[in-house]
């Protein structure tokens, strides 16, 4: 037998690859857009940026360091320059597809970084493997920008898995839905109606606001908000504000809200502030034909009959009285029970007649 060269015998010692095949080596250079592997063959195996992740732009100088063991597939035994061309993405999304296929039948909650946000929906990767979120299932409700989610970590699960036709489905709406109800039925064993609670101003409609508790949803209705007059209740309140409401009754999964606390009638001083006979001042609030009604303070309004306005005859309240005005009159009745208070303000003008008039007396 012939004497073998050195560089013959030493191609003898080191292995033979195919493509295909799963190799084991170890890092010995690491660039931002390639790592270069030893993996025991006469030539070093390349991994390109493209072909270590699906993550773009990213540098893998901060994924990978020299000395590293990586395992790899090879692609190309001779990528036209003697070196392999290995590719590890594919490798883990074989065993990421592995992976989510047992997630998928055992309906584990996965958690991945948003690494996309597309027209339809959002694209997260596990292991290499792409998994697409419609917008249907992000969430519970309706939501208008899916932005806010780009880079979040976020939770949910495979609600379809067909790899052959790279279709990879998942769903976080049913993990919200799950733990809503979770969070509502402790709700409603916690609170009852005439508890004070605490919760966040989730929408403002014309008629009132909507507002979360931890659990569901309760209705502050535009007649609950003050003891006072509410004309439009988004100058009152705004999405994300911080609320102590009281809960004023429940129907089935119906919340009603009041912020009119009962410590804070205004009904309850009002028979000494408002006592027969009293001087008060108050601003016109509305009128009719018949008269104005005259707020005193929030949630308290009195009637000035047409007939109590002047000494002078007015065919309307709008002929001498505009809305915002202040008034100084007299109350002439107080009915505590139905909650009305009549004025005058010939009444006042009597008075002042009258006093005018043992003024000359006593002259």
């Amino acid at each position: 037998m012939s004497e073998m060269s050195f560089e013959q015998l030493l191609e003898e010692s080191l292995k033979t690859i195919q493509n295909g095949e799963v190799v084991e080596g170890t890092v010995i250079r690491v660039k931002e857009d390639e790592i270069v592997l030893n993996i025991g063959y006469k030539a070093d195996g390349i991994i390109t940026r493209s072909e270590f992740t699906n993550t773009p732009g990213v540098d893998l100088t901060t994924l990978v360091k020299e000395g590293d063991p990586l395992q790899a597939k090879v692609l190309k035994v001779n990528d036209g320059e003697g070196q392999v061309l290995l590719t590890y993405k594919r490798l883990a999304a074989e065993k990421g597809s592995k992976r989510l296929e047992e997630a998928f039948n055992n309906k584990e909650v996965l958690t991945a970084k948003v690494t996309s946000v597309l027209e339809g929906g959002l694209s997260v990767i596990v292991d290499e493997t792409r998994i697409f979120i419609p917008a249907s299932l992000v969430s519970d409700g309706y939501e208008k920008n899916l932005e806010k989610y780009a880079g979040q970590e976020i939770e949910f699960v495979i609600s379809e898995f067909n790899p052959k036709k790279r279709r990879i489905i998942g769903d976080r709406k049913q993990l919200i839905v799950a733990k809503k109800q979770i969070l509502q039925k402790e709700l409603f064993e916690r609170i009852k109606p005439g508890m004070t609670v605490e919760g966040t101003i989730k929408n403002v409609t014309d008629f009132g606001a909507f507002i979360d508790l931890g659990g569901a949803d309760g209705l502050l209705h535009i007649s609950e908000m003050s003891w006072g007059r509410v004309e439009n209740p988004k100058k009152v309140f705004k999405v994300g504000d911080k609320v102590k409401v009281l809960i004023k009754d429940i129907s089935g999964e119906k919340i009603a809200l009041s912020l009119k606390f009962e410590n804070e009638n205004p009904w309850i001083k009002a028979s000494e502030k408002y006592a027969v006979g009293n001087v008060v001042l108050g601003r016109v609030a509305r009128m009719t034909d018949f008269g104005a009604f005259v707020e005193l303070e929030p949630g308290v309004d009195a009637l000035l009959h047409v007939s109590q306005i002047s000494k002078e005859h007015v065919e309307k309240p709008a002929d001498v009285l505009k809305i915002g005005e202040e008034i100084t009159a007299r109350v002439v009745d107080f009915n505590s029970d139905e909650k009305k208070i009549s004025l005058s303000i010939k009444a006042l003008d009597n008075v002042m007649d009258e006093s005018a008039s043992e003024e000359d007396i006593q002259e």
